[in-house]
């Protein structure tokens, strides 16, 4: 499979200063009513880079995600995005979110990928991906079938552009989500436990599509319980649990050198199952 054939869909220009990172999150916070899911968090992430995010179910990833992807508002911290200023504030004030212009074009730098797949069932495959960019985007009809065809090739997917949602098996499914994320072009690509529905025979498909990404140097912040995949693919790791992030660094230090016990227990919990 051959990701660098249509360099226009998969290389990013990773070319910027390393000093400006592509994501900035500074102090988030994020609460449901009296619950407080996400607490303080903060770290940065350059271009070409990949984050993987690890923790216990409940630690406030999938949260985190949707903070950062505009599902969800959130009242305390700010986030930049590629040079622009998504939310920002200031000490014992309300969140500043940017203009809608601002954020709508932030939003359309950015990708998710969702662990249940939400691909539109009375829609073929093509169809799936070619809806955001000709309604959103205002791409040519002709421009936005190349481009999807162009993705399901290199999604393993050739020839099952007519097909619909239903007929595929959950790993093709998986597939078709990302190449619909990557039809918008984005500069930075979440991942919500992207193999989390899917059965472990179908889940090496999907992690070989996002490794080959990770080497095309696709800006990627992925949510997974997949340990050796995490330690194996990203240049940094972060650690949550209960809402706060406990550990971060390097896959080698996160998983091999750091002392601290939360990460240990649950790692070594996670080997036992």
């Amino acid at each position: 499979m051959d990701f660098a054939t249509d360099q226009s869909v998969i290389a990013k220009d990773v070319s910027q200063d390393k000093a400006s990172p592509i994501l900035e999150v500074k102090h988030l916070k994020k609460s449901f009513g009296d619950l407080q899911v996400l607490k303080d968090i903060s770290f940065n992430l350059n271009a070409g880079e990949v984050l993987s995010i690890i923790g216990p179910s409940g630690s406030g990833k999938s949260t985190l995600l949707r903070c950062l992807t505009q599902l969800e508002t959130f009242e305390a911290g700010a986030v930049r995005v590629d040079g622009k200023d998504m939310v920002v504030s200031a000490p014992n004030e309300p969140v500043k979110y940017a203009p809608s212009k601002v954020l709508r074009d932030i939003r359309l730098s950015t990708g998710l990928v969702f662990q249940n797949f939400n691909l539109f069932p009375h829609l073929t495959v093509l169809q799936n991906l070619t809806l955001a960019p000709i309604r959103v985007l205002g791409e040519n009809r002709e421009a936005a079938r190349e481009l999807g065809l162009c993705l399901l090739k290199q999604m393993g997917l050739e020839g099952k552009e007519k097909s619909y949602p239903c007929e595929l098996s959950g790993g093709q499914q998986q597939r078709v989500s990302i190449a619909r994320a990557l039809a918008l072009k984005p500069k930075i690509l979440f991942f919500d436990e992207p193999t989390s529905a899917l059965d472990p025979e179908l889940t090496g498909e999907v992690l070989k599509i996002i490794r080959q990404l990770a080497e095309d140097r696709m800006t990627m912040v992925i949510v997974t319980h997949e340990m050796a995949f995490a330690r194996d693919v990203a240049n940094q790791v972060i650690f949550m649990d209960q809402g706060v992030v406990v550990e971060q660094g390097t896959p080698d230090f996160v998983f091999k050198q750091s002392q601290n016990k939360r990460l240990s227990s649950f790692l070594k919990r996670f080997s036992e199952t």
